[in-house]
């Protein structure tokens, strides 16, 4: 909670950058990034500053160019931007911190229970052969693309999946259980809202997560404000991804880049999780 005793726990103005790796959070991090491989010559970039800079965009949403000139260049940025998602070190290091953030408040590391959602973004103004196609969401007349999310009872990111906003609810949430493969295999309890709900969506969920039971929360038609019932807790954290400018529209030409500036928005929520308590 934001209180005038713990306000020092949350300042960043010593940092170079607020967007800055502070000692603690670095230690945490530099554990899954790979070593250079043996041979060659040895490696000179500095993988904390490239992890600077990947926070920086992810945190100012600035284009890969403006990146600071103290910073390193955007090419190198990038370039392990790209390695870390294809080699699986962001799996690797998103799942490390997901399991010592789970350990930290006293449960076990594979949650029993989880929450679905999804986020239509608007798209940027872009356009070319290679990039993946955006869609229209009827619903909230949104062109661009649909963030699908599956969070745990503390709000913290196990999956997500990005693909057109034109995709249903139904669709799109068997396409994002199916992307498990057995990671959470005491997964028992998965809530969703009314968009879920249906013969469709249940008969995917017995092909690809049969263990699994859905609950379906209502919306409560008194005519005010009412919290649902876990429904808050996905809500919450797709609040709190969208700090990050980078993630405020679909900027990315790829989905898989979209993704994983999401993966990279949850990795630096938990990073500063576990480094301020």
């Amino acid at each position: 909670m934001w209180t005038a005793e713990n306000r020092a726990r949350y300042d960043r103005s010593k940092l170079r950058y607020p967007s800055d790796l502070t000692d603690a959070e670095w230690e945490l991090a530099r554990r899954e990034i790979p070593r250079a491989k043996r041979g060659g010559n040895k490696r000179t970039v500095n993988e904390r500053e490239v992890l600077n800079g990947l926070m920086y965009v992810l945190g100012t949403g600035c284009q890969w160019r403006a990146i600071p000139k103290d910073l390193p260049p955007r090419s190198t940025v990038n370039f392990y931007f790209c390695r870390w998602q294809h080699d699986g070190t962001l799996d690797r290091l998103h799942h490390a911190l997901y399991v010592r953030c789970r350990e930290q408040a006293g449960r076990e590391a594979s949650p029993t229970a989880a929450i679905i959602d999804s986020q239509s973004v608007k798209r940027a103004q872009k356009r070319g052969a290679s990039i993946d196609r955006p869609g229209f969401d009827g619903g909230k007349k949104i062109k661009g693309k649909k963030r699908h999310v599956l969070v745990d009872t503390q709000g913290l990111l196990m999956q997500a999946i990005v693909h057109a906003a034109d995709i249903q609810d139904r669709d799109g949430g068997v396409l994002l259980m199916a992307t498990l493969f057995g990671m959470y295999p005491f997964l028992l309890k998965l809530y969703a809202d009314a968009g879920y709900q249906g013969p469709k969506f249940q008969a995917g969920m017995a092909r690809v997560c049969r263990a699994v039971n859905v609950e379906i929360v209502r919306r409560c038609d008194s005519g005010r404000f009412v919290v649902l019932p876990k429904r808050w807790i996905v809500e919450r954290t797709i609040a709190w991804l969208n700090r990050c400018r980078r993630l405020s529209k679909d900027w990315e030409c790829l989905n898989r880049n979209a993704l994983a500036f999401l993966r990279w928005a949850s990795v630096r929520l938990m990073l500063r999780r576990l480094c301020q308590n």
